[in-house]
């Protein structure tokens, strides 16, 4: 039987850190870049439960990750409603087309 340990979830972190990386640097649609932000943010709290688990640091940790998850729902609120107001306002949601808000 296969016992999880810190490499397990250090890979499975890289993996979602890639694919969020990923996520922001090839897409055009502000939708699909906040979701790679996301990605990168859930890496991060996977990171903060392992090391607290296996780096006996105790609550320090769950204690981050519960801030970074109240700092992403924060963001997706905020991002969306600038998103939607974009939208409203130019009829796209393609990052590149967005140049119209430097005037």
């Amino acid at each position: 039987m296969i016992e999880v340990g810190l490499n397990h979830f250090l890979i499975v972190s890289t993996f979602l850190f890639s694919l969020g990386i990923y996520g922001i640097i090839t897409r055009k649609n502000a939708i699909m870049v906040l979701m790679g932000v996301e990605l990168i943010l859930n890496s991060a709290n996977i990171n903060f439960i392992a090391f607290a688990r296996y780096g006996n640091f105790g609550l320090q940790g769950d204690l981050i990750a519960l801030f970074v998850i109240v700092l992403a729902a924060a963001e997706a609120a905020i991002a969306l409603a600038i998103v939607l107001n974009i939208y409203k306002t130019l009829a796209t949601v393609n990052i590149d087309e967005v140049d119209s808000l430097k005037d």
